[in-house]
């Protein structure tokens, strides 16, 4: 394993997808020990077949299956991994190169707030303590940007231009830097938060990452999306979600004000146009307003609508 992430390494992947690499790699390994299979040279393909069928019936701790976009991002390092083998001279063939992966799914986003919901959710911070400013902000960042939960925890001082109005987000999904606009309140919070919050964070030597914990290290991303969750949970919306439901909700709301679906895919840092399209489908207002304006039944008010069950009400009491 040590080789292996080496050889990563070199090819210029990221930690953060070494790091996800090595525990999908140490699943397997764990799964396939119990079931007496310890050296790469034992692992056939019916073995990784039935670890697949393995992942299809598993049950997260609520009960609920694994995504097959999980699976698959359990699934690709295998292959990775025995096809380096293979190269390497480790083991004779690659067990995995016949290995099909489930079909990609392209689901809708499950949740979308609209713009008085973001509100709500942003006004719960405690802008009082050098924590809660620091989380307004990126309450804030996330909204105007749309951007991830990891390229948040990797922002650093510099990478904002408060002169342009711009964000650099850098090493974004694939290793790739953009820079991204951003509005004048975010900006706001930005230059807030690095005047008066961040100074009480640093602890020891800075090293000019924006977004600190309370320790002064950079923000774990895992505990930034629990902490926003929280909020999500705690504005009373019925709606649940972390930092990707802002992306979502920046997103739609754009799309659905008028932007280039294009210009969106920039922003996003979306490399195909295929992935931004979803958007098209959850921003439905202009569908919302044409059904309204020409669908014969859309126009029937609601009140119509009462008035006709209690006349019915009425006559079954007659009947009786």
């Amino acid at each position: 394993m040590v080789r292996f992430c080496q050889y990563l390494a070199a090819r210029n992947y990221s930690p953060f997808t070494i790091e996800q690499r090595t525990r999908a790699i140490g699943a397997f390994n764990a799964w396939a020990a119990v079931r007496g299979v310890e050296r790469p040279q034992d692992v056939t393909l019916p073995i990784l077949e039935r670890y697949q069928r393995h992942l299809f019936h598993h049950r997260k701790v609520d009960g609920e299956p694994l995504t097959f976009r999980t699976q698959i991002v359990r699934l690709v390092p295998l292959r990775a991994f025995f096809k380096w083998l293979a190269r390497e001279r480790v083991i004779l063939f690659n067990p995995a190169a016949d290995l099909e992966l489930p079909r990609g799914e392209k689901r809708l986003p499950a949740t979308i707030l609209a713009p008085e919901e973001v509100e709500a959710v942003m006004a719960l911070p405690d802008i009082a303590t050098p924590q809660g400013l620091r989380d307004r902000t990126i309450l804030e960042v996330l909204y105007a940007t749309g951007a991830r939960r990891l390229e948040i925890t990797r922002l650093r001082v510099f990478d904002i231009d408060y002169a342009r109005k711009l964000i650099v987000i850098r090493k974004g999904k694939g290793g790739k830097d953009r820079v991204v606009p951003t509005g004048e309140r975010a900006l706001s919070w930005l230059a807030a938060y690095r005047d008066q919050g961040r100074p009480h964070l640093v602890a020891g030597a800075d090293d000019g990452v924006l977004f600190l914990s309370a320790k002064g290290a950079a923000l774990n991303p895992k505990k930034l999306s629990d902490r926003v969750s929280r909020y999500v949970s705690a504005a009373g919306l019925n709606k649940t979600g972390s930092c990707h439901l802002f992306r979502h909700t920046a997103a739609t709301l754009m799309l659905e004000n008028g932007a280039d679906i294009r210009f969106i895919q920039a922003m996003l840092g979306h490399e195909s146009l295929d992935t931004t399209q979803i958007y098209t489908q959850v921003g439905i207002a202009k569908l919302a307003a044409v059904h309204a304006a020409t669908h014969p039944g859309a126009k029937l008010k609601r009140e119509s609508v009462f008035a006709a069950l209690e006349r019915e009400s009425d006559e079954e009491g007659d009947d009786l």
